[in-house]
């Protein structure tokens, strides 16, 4: 086992590249198609569905992004495996976790880097004519900010620095044991059916833009299909995660000591 001096930078840079993929995340799913960042041909050079499926330039593109897709849904599943996170667990311990965070992190560069855009691809909707050009973008930017704010509001609810990694090495630091070991059986319960904890929260950011293009159908269809495999909730878990937000808030609402005097 690495020595914890070596832990703990590993575990911190594990952090700090998803914490920075998650906001160039946020950039390339929300930014990018509400605030123009893909240059549109337009309507007229665009071609119909019939017409794509024999296009070359359309169906390269996209064969590149589904593979690109392919490869991080592959990643993330296969190191989220029994067998593998034992592998893992063999040889690198307790930097299980933020090597498949890191991982994940770099996948996930991947999809957002090499991500090809096909701007004369047929589209499913587009909000052109006014007042739908004005008021659709302005509908989608707001359900993006709840989104995103509702998916920061339930990392508060889920252990944050567990999903990272870093109370992983933390608790091995200070002979802890395991963070899982501490859990309540409905916290297990929990976890087990629900890998993707903001899944209908994604799914509006995937799906809610004013133009839906054959590049962000694919992504939104290819990714909405693999939360949907992932997610397994009950009632029991949904009432386990509203006692748990409740308390979460009530900590964060209750008054410091400093104030209360």
């Amino acid at each position: 086992m690495a020595p914890a001096l070596l832990l703990i930078p590993a575990a911190l840079a594990s952090f700090i590249l998803a914490f920075g993929t998650g906001v160039e995340f946020v950039r390339f799913t929300s930014l990018r198609p509400l605030l123009g960042g893909v240059p549109d041909s337009g309507p007229d050079a665009r071609q119909g569905w019939l017409a794509a499926l024999q296009d070359r330039s359309i169906l390269a593109p996209l064969a590149w992004d589904l593979g690109l897709l392919l490869l991080f849904v592959g990643q993330h599943s296969l190191m989220a495996t029994e067998t593998v996170k034992a592998w893992l667990c063999r040889y690198f311990g307790v930097l299980q976790r933020s090597l498949y965070v890191t991982c994940t992190a770099l996948a996930l560069q991947l999809v957002m880097r090499y991500w090809e855009p096909v701007p004369r691809g047929p589209v499913l909707w587009e909000a052109r004519a006014e007042p739908w050009a004005t008021w659709v973008p302005l509908l989608c930017f707001v359900l993006h900010i709840i989104s995103w704010l509702l998916i920061f509001s339930i990392l508060l609810v889920f252990d944050y620095a567990e999903l990272m990694g870093l109370k992983q090495v933390y608790y091995h630091v200070l002979g802890l044991g395991e963070p899982l070991a501490l859990k309540s059986p409905r916290a297990l319960r929990l976890f087990s059916h629900l890998r993707h904890p903001v899944c209908v929260e994604l799914l509006t950011v995937l799906w809610v833009v004013p133009t839906l293009g054959t590049d962000r159908l694919l992504l939104a269809l290819l990714l909405t299909l693999y939360l949907g495999m992932a997610h397994g909730l009950d009632q029991h878990d949904l009432r386990y995660l509203r006692a748990q937000l409740q308390r979460k808030l009530h900590l964060l609402s209750r008054p410091q000591n400093g104030e209360a005097e």
